[in-house]
Parts: C-alpha cells; structure tokens; sequence
C-alpha cells in the first residue's frame, strides 16, 4: 500500500508521523509533499519519510492520498492535481468544511474519504470521525480507518452532518479545555501559587478527572454530585457557574464552531 500526504503542516505531519512508523504501509515508506524548502529540507532527515517537491513524481504512484491543506488552498492544489490521478485512488480530506461533493467536482475523483482529525493526535490520543462516498469499498474503508487509528481512535459517521458536527465538539474541542486550563491558571496565580505549582494542580486535576471519567460508567453529572458536598467550596464553584450560565456558554460556543464548519462548506 502507496500512502502519500500533501501537506506537511500540523496535521499532515502527525498523520505522517504515525502511518509512516505503524505497520500498516509494509516495507512502503510514506511519500510526503510540501512546497516549503525548510520543511522539505527537515523531512529529508526523517528515515521513513520519502519527500517530494513535485507531484508529478509522486501522485500517480499512490494508493490511498491524504489531503492535509489549510481549506482555502484547496482549490489550487485540486487544479493541479486533476490530471495527475487516476479514478483507483482514495483521497482521504483532513480539511475542515471542504464537502466531498466539492471534492469530486473540482478533482474529478470518485472515492472520497472526509475526516476530521484533532489537535491530541499529535500525542496519540487524537479522535478522528470520518465518512466516505458511496465509491469507497468497506474494505478500503477498514484501511482507511487502520491508517486514521495510528493516531489514536476513529469514529465511523453516517453523513457529512456529523463531520461538522465533530468539528465543534472533538476538532475545536481542545481548544475550549486549554481555554479552561488557562482561566484556571490564572485564578491560580491570583491566588499566589508559582507558575510551575500552578501548572501541576491544573494539568494534575484534569488528568486525574479524565481518568475517573475513563474508568468508570459514571456521568459528569454524578461525579460533580459526588465531589460537590452540600453548602461546600465545590458546590460554590458549581453555583457560581450555574447563575453565570457557563454550561449554555459552551454549547453555544460549539455550536458556533458547528455553524462555521457548514458556512465553510457553503463557500468552496
């Protein structure tokens, strides 16, 4: 199996990262393309890595092609691509809001993979839900998922709904927890605590809440109940939040991230 990933930028490159070290691609190196010079010149040190700075000598050799560009390159990069692919390759998109209607206009491809990735990924722990058109195979679809999965765990959806819908929970959703962790640093630090002991008890206190909540059948909701004693310091944090409408606040603010991701799509 010839994988190749256009586009070396965050994404591309732990997607790159993880395919290009599993064991998935066989005695295959992953082909990467990127136009940055730098970042060609950085790939090339990479032992598993064989790079391209034309995707003439690399596009018609692949199997299954990873599409990992900011969104409003996309138009540009499937002019150029059109030509140079055939109709028995799979284009895997990791671009957010670019449908896979869009894609098959533009590129003239049939088998279309839409994915959306996010940031835990480059950690391994990343989520990725994805769809495909009707072209795609199940059997290629379980190699896709293979390939999504060496950065953590994929999520198989229904329709294109659900991709954006992804986008505002698990795709932006790292951001909201850093925006948490960053309100409760500085809380912390108005309290007196040291940058460093302020970065413990932050990053100490979500570990350790994720891992109760991984470990367990238990809801948020029932957690909260259990740590939060009537007429406590917890219940009065919960109070606060409660009367300030925090909990409408994030969803709101990730059905905002839902909605761009649709208005995106509307715009290519």
């Amino acid at each position: 199996m010839k994988v190749l990933v256009i586009g070396a930028g965050n994404m591309g490159l732990t997607y790159s990262e993880g395919m290009a070290t599993s064991s998935f691609l066989g005695k295959q190196k992953l082909k990467i393309y990127d136009t940055d010079p730098k970042k060609i010149e950085q790939l090339k040190k990479e032992p598993h890595f064989e790079v391209y700075d034309s995707l003439d000598n690399c596009l018609p050799k692949a199997d299954i092609i990873f599409v990992a560009v900011k969104p409003y390159h996309s138009e540009s990069l499937f002019e150029e691509m059109a030509p140079k692919i055939h109709g028995h390759q799979i284009i895997v998109s990791l671009m957010a809001g670019v449908t896979i209607e869009t894609i098959k206009e533009q590129l003239g491809a049939k088998k279309i993979v839409r994915a959306m990735p996010n940031l835990p990924a480059k950690v391994g722990k990343g989520v990725t839900s994805y769809t495909a058109s009707e072209d795609v195979s199940k059997v290629e679809l379980i190699m896709v998922r293979n390939l999504l999965d060496t950065t953590g765990t994929s999520i198989h959806v229904d329709t294109e709904k659900f991709i954006d819908a992804s986008t505002g929970i698990s795709g932006s959703g790292p951001a909201y927890v850093f925006y948490f962790m960053q309100s409760m640093l500085e809380a912390a630090l108005k309290m007196g605590f040291s940058d460093n002991d302020s970065k413990i008890l932050v990053a100490n206190t979500f570990e350790g809440a994720i891992e109760l909540f991984n470990q367990s059948n238990i809801t948020p909701e029932s957690w909260i109940d259990r740590v939060a004693s009537k007429g406590g310091t917890t219940q009065a944090a919960i109070d606060s939040m409660e009367d300030n409408n925090v909990k409408q606040l994030i969803q709101d603010a990730a059905y905002a991230a839902f909605d761009r991701a649709i208005e995106l799509g509307k715009e290519k």
